[in-house]
């Protein structure tokens, strides 16, 4: 049987949708991971783009280092973080740390970025009619400057989710669970249904958070700003 085939009937087994390594189980897995990734970096990085982008405070310092941790490897920092991690707990410390800790430093920077970029965007003119009417500085970046910077901040989350949760299969080379089991052990195994049954479930799953993100800014985002950028006359 060709690639196709031999990745359709791996899919279709019935023996792969059941018991602790059946799909649903590797799913859950995958997502988990990914989202406690994604919420650590968002804790992290949103509400230093907030502060950077309402002060223009120490902004180039944050978007810079911000940057410089995208040239990082995740599969390097996994390595780097993974003695010290297993030292302090030889089980998660071996097989889950160091994962989350890698998708945290690839989550960062796109949140970051954008939350400042979204917040900096916003027409200085509003901002300061809001602060003519006597609002305080939480005041202005609650409702003037977030609600219309929105669309930017979620663009940058999607971007963040979307890169975690394709990245995440890493962590299956030291020893967790997720979607990645599939390739990994597909490889191990010269099973060709599997690594390609198992790409093919990696790639749902970023298509569908990528889809979540876009409906989910769509939703979120003013619909007066979203009216503003269709008719915004295009630049040559």
């Amino acid at each position: 049987m060709g690639i196709p085939a031999d990745t359709l009937a791996w899919l279709t087994d019935p023996a792969h949708w059941s018991g602790p390594n059946g799909i649903p189980v590797r799913l859950l897995e995958h997502a988990a991971i990914s989202a406690g990734s994604l919420l650590i970096a968002l804790a992290i990085a949103l509400p230093v783009g907030l502060w950077i982008g309402h002060t223009g405070r120490w902004a180039s310092v944050a978007v810079n280092s911000a940057n410089l941790w995208r040239a990082l490897p995740s599969l390097a920092v996994i390595a780097i973080v993974l003695p010290i991690t297993a030292a302090i707990d030889p089980q998660a410390g071996f097989k889950i740390y160091p994962t989350v800790v890698a998708m945290v430093v690839l989550g960062v920077p796109p949140i970051l970025v954008n939350t400042y970029a979204g917040i900096q965007g916003v027409d200085r003119d509003l901002v300061e009619a809001g602060r003519g009417v006597g609002m305080s500085g939480a005041q202005v970046l609650g409702r003037v400057e977030l609600p219309l910077a929105v669309g930017v901040l979620i663009t940058g989350i999607r971007s963040s989710a979307v890169q975690i949760v394709a990245t995440a299969t890493l962590g299956a080379i030291f020893g967790f669970g997720g979607l990645g089991r599939y390739l990994v052990d597909g490889v191990a195994q010269r099973d060709t249904g599997q690594i390609f049954g198992g790409a093919m479930l990696v790639g749902g799953l970023v298509m569908a958070t990528e889809l979540l993100f876009v409906g989910m800014g769509r939703l979120l985002t003013p619909r007066a700003t979203r009216v503003e950028r269709s008719v915004r006359p295009r630049t040559a």
